[in-house]
């Protein structure tokens, strides 16, 4: 009969152990449903890319520069509905802005334009890495699109000055000045042949 009364106890014992499992089980799937649904309406929020030009130079340039008018059509995609679809754009866009290294035009070929993608293409990988953890950053992910929108207008900006400086014209003399100076690199220079010293020749003392 003690025995009976003992199993009796040990079996209820279990069950509202297993009960009060499944209560916290269930309440910390609500906690963390509810953190993601946070985390996903801040990141909605704050994904708002520059994804029109903003200068004339780059207006003008996105009909030749394939890449970067890519770039920008991908960042006017805006995800919906899923944290899943947002990680998806952010590899989209990793992809697309490693892209723009490629075939720059010759008018912006140079090295304050492929610093400001260089920049431009680490902070669209980092949104990338971010975005992917386990435990989403989401205020780092929005302080990161805020940061590529800043380099968005830096580069759009440097693109539209190397385009104002190639239109001031030339002052006269200075394109000859200019051809001299190219010349002048161009001459090996020589060194200047020993000759014999005449003793007879006056000296200034």
């Amino acid at each position: 009969m003690k025995y009976n009364i003992t199993v009796f106890l040990s079996l209820i014992f279990i069950l509202f152990s297993c009960q009060n499992d499944n209560q916290k089980r269930i309440a910390e799937n609500k906690k963390e449903i509810k953190k993601r649904e946070i985390i996903f309406k801040n990141i909605e929020k704050g994904w708002v890319f520059y994804d029109t030009p903003i200068t004339e130079a780059s207006e003008k340039s996105i009909a030749t520069w394939n890449e970067l008018r890519m770039f920008l059509a991908e960042l006017a995609q805006k995800p919906k509905k899923t944290i899943g679809a947002f990680q998806q754009k952010s590899k989209a866009l990793s992809k697309k802005a490693m892209a723009l290294n490629e075939n720059i035009p010759l008018e912006f070929n140079k090295p304050q334009i492929k610093s400001r993608i260089s920049t431009l293409i680490t902070k669209v990988r980092l949104l990338d890495l971010f975005i992917h953890l386990d435990n989403i950053p989401d205020k780092k992910v929005t302080q990161l699109v805020a940061e590529i929108n800043l380099e968005l207008v830096s580069l759009q900006r440097q693109m539209d000055k190397i385009v104002e400086k190639s239109k001031i014209p030339v002052e006269e003399g200075e394109s000859d000045l200019l051809k001299m100076m190219d010349t002048a690199r161009a001459i090996p220079s020589t060194p200047i042949p020993n000759t014999p010293i005449d003793p007879n020749l006056p000296r200034v003392e």
